[in-house]
């Protein structure tokens, strides 16, 4: 393939099977995304990394192996290029336990098989490690999952106005703040409320950057450029929900990533990343679920075609 031209993916799928936390549709929805990615996207099989936690898998998903896969993907990446994460899992809100360290809003995180948290900070350094002229689309089908990328610019979120609609119950991919406390300080055998003292303990460099400097919130850096596309499930202060085989007419899948591959099916040709979000919330809607897709990037890849390469990697191009 054409130097950056590449088109490379990450997906990843978390059930937690035979825990308390069990979901049903998370391995599904990745592989579904997987399909729609090849078929749709031109995304060469190859190019697409699962990691689930399907029994007999030999690369689980870890914090430390998703972030390693998301590194790799991010390392190969040159001007032009198109990643794309995928993310099916719990999702939990981390809450300011510091504030007087300057940490007064909770932080969003997904929830890999290890509870070794993934936090919208980390993201946000994933992010500002993207070539300029590259774009990096994250989707993630989990609670709490609106501004994931930290410092991301709001196109469609809480402050947009939409419809309301009737909630319907279904099994939530929340993961409580306090049973995550609960395990890992089972794990630890630390005397702490912070969650970040067991996870330094327990996965020590391999933490989140989150809880690195002692619990300092990172200092915010000026950013050159910013390719970073967040397409979320939910508002933070949402649930996503998860799609039993009883409902789903015997296969589960997350009711979010369902609802994407419904508007890529009806739409032909390019459809953009605001298009996109709001269709999406228009199927959610009328399927009676009350969670509102999100979206976060610049004023610029809001129009962007929804995985195509972005606007403007040609005129840079041109200028080298």
């Amino acid at each position: 393939m054409e130097a950056g031209k590449k088109r490379l993916a990450t997906l990843v799928g978390c059930n937690y099977a035979h825990t308390r936390h069990e979901l049903s549709g998370c391995i599904n929805d990745v592989h579904a995304m997987r399909d729609v990615l090849v078929s749709r996207f031109g995304f060469a099989p190859d190019d697409v990394v699962l990691l689930t936690d399907a029994p007999g898998s030999v690369v689980l998903p870890t914090g430390a192996n998703i972030r390693g896969a998301l590194a790799a993907m991010i390392g190969r990446a040159e001007l032009g290029d198109v990643l794309f994460f995928h993310y099916s899992g719990h999702g939990t809100l981390i809450p300011p336990v510091r504030p007087h360290h300057g940490w007064h809003k909770p932080d969003e995180a997904i929830v890999p098989c290890d509870f070794n948290l993934i936090t919208d900070v980390d993201f946000r350094q994933l992010v500002d490690r993207v070539p300029r002229g590259a774009s990096f689309t994250i989707v993630s089908d989990s609670c709490h999952s609106g501004g994931l990328i930290d410092k991301e610019k709001e196109q469609i979120g809480p402050s947009t106005i939409a419809a309301g609609s009737s909630a319907a119950v279904r099994k939530a991919r929340a993961m409580p703040f306090e049973s995550v406390l609960s395990h890992l300080a089972s794990l630890s055998g630390i005397d702490s409320l912070h969650v970040g003292d067991h996870l330094v303990e327990l996965f020590g460099a391999e933490a989140s950057a989150r809880f690195s400097n002692g619990g300092k919130h990172p200092m915010p850096v000026s950013l050159g450029h910013d390719d970073g596309i967040l397409l979320s499930g939910c508002q933070a202060n949402e649930t996503s929900a998860d799609m039993s085989p009883f409902e789903a007419g015997g296969k589960a899948y997350g009711a979010f990533t369902n609802a994407v591959q419904v508007v890529l099916f009806e739409k032909e040709g390019a459809v953009s990343n605001k298009e996109l979000v709001m269709g999406v919330r228009k199927v959610l809607r009328e399927q009676g679920l009350s969670q509102h897709p999100c979206l976060y990037c610049s004023d610029e890849n809001a129009d962007a075609p929804f995985l195509w390469p972005p606007p403007h990697h040609q005129q840079l191009r041109a200028c080298m």
